[in-house]
């Protein structure tokens, strides 16, 4: 029953933010850090959900730090995917 509503909170949180990308103007995108993770293949939605969730509750705390604390990956692999991350300024749809 745990699992059927972690599910459907998944879902319904996603389903208001399919692409999880706010357009800005002229085709390009910024994209936040959790789905630079998820398109990068090291995160998934399922665990960037958990990340926000407990972000919610911890709003002062970097993503990227409850990513690390929640083991869903080492703090030093965090910040090299940031420090990537931050040399990305913008990305024009084709």
């Amino acid at each position: 029953m745990g699992t059927a509503r972690k599910f459907t909170d998944v879902e319904q949180y996603f389903e208001y933010a399919a692409h999880g990308i706010e357009v800005i103007e002229d085709g390009l995108q910024v994209v936040p850090f959790g789905e630079y993770l998820i398109e990068q293949e090291v995160l998934t939605r399922e665990q960037l959900f958990r990340a926000l969730s407990a972000q919610d509750r911890r709003p002062s705390v970097p993503l990227g730090e409850i990513v690390a604390e929640l083991g869903f990956m080492p703090a030093p692999v965090v910040e090299g995917f940031l420090a990537e991350f931050q040399a990305v300024h913008a990305v024009e749809l084709a």
